[in-house]
């Protein structure tokens, strides 16, 4: 599951993907249109900007903006940099594996295999995807029990 951080910093930077090219966003225009607490927005943004992921602007004029093109900003990159892991599972990950607590050897488990087999899957899907593809929004599930 996606952490809550790592939602908003996807969200934040479509939207200035959205924008790219004319100049610094606002944070409180970003904040509104995406529904983030502006403080958590701050603390996100100022840590893409020291991963170099945007540039922060000071100033009347000043915002945020993309530090590199959004055809060089993958899915999951954003995702790695704010959640560590593109895993669902810690011992399926492939840069910060751990050991599942309660679970049996690894040599022995097959819910590892799975969750490997999906994270390699997820990974080469969000490593192809970047800020620059189109992506439709969906309309929401209709409730299973409404329509039986």
């Amino acid at each position: 599951m996606l952490s809550q951080k790592t939602r908003y910093t996807i969200r934040a930077l479509q939207h200035l993907a959205d924008s790219f090219g004319q100049g610094p966003v606002r944070l409180d225009a970003i904040a509104e249109a995406q529904n983030i607490p502006r403080k958590f927005l701050t603390v996100i943004l100022s840590e893409m900007a020291r991963e170099g992921v945007v540039i922060s602007q000071r100033g009347r004029d000043g915002g945020y903006e993309l530090a590199l093109p959004p055809v060089d900003i993958r899915y999951g990159d954003i995702i790695r940099l704010t959640r560590g892991s593109l895993a669902l599972v810690p011992c399926a990950s492939r840069n910060a594996h751990e050991t599942c607590a309660n679970c049996l050897p690894e040599s022995e488990c097959r819910l590892r295999g799975l969750m490997l087999q999906l994270r390699d899957e997820m990974a080469a899907m969000l490593d192809r995807m970047t800020l620059a593809d189109a992506i439709p929004v969906v309309p929401p599930f209709e409730d299973a029990e409404a329509t039986a």
